[in-house]
C-alpha cells in the first residue's frame, strides 16, 4: 500500500493530466480548442504585419524572388 501511495503523489499531475485529455478527446473539445488557437495566431499575424508593414513587404518580396 505504501508503495501505491508514493506512486500516486509522484505522478498526481500526469494522471489528473491524462484524465483531463480523455475528457477532451470524448466531448470531441479539442476542435474549439484548435479553432480558438487558430484565431488567437491569426490575430497576432494580422497585428505583425499591420505595425510592419515595410518589413513584411520586403521580406515576401525576397521571398518570391528566390521561388
Amino acid at each position: 500500500m505504501d508503495g501505491f501511495k508514493k506512486f500516486l503523489s509522484e505522478y498526481a499531475g500526469a494522471i489528473i493530466g491524462g484524465i483531463i485529455a480523455l475528457v477532451i478527446l470524448c466531448t470531441r473539445l479539442y476542435e474549439v480548442i484548435v479553432g480558438i488557437i487558430l484565431v488567437v495566431l491569426g490575430i497576432i499575424i494580422g497585428n505583425y504585419v499591420q505595425r510592419n508593414k515595410y518589413d513584411v513587404k520586403e521580406k515576401l518580396k525576397s521571398f518570391i524572388d528566390r521561388i
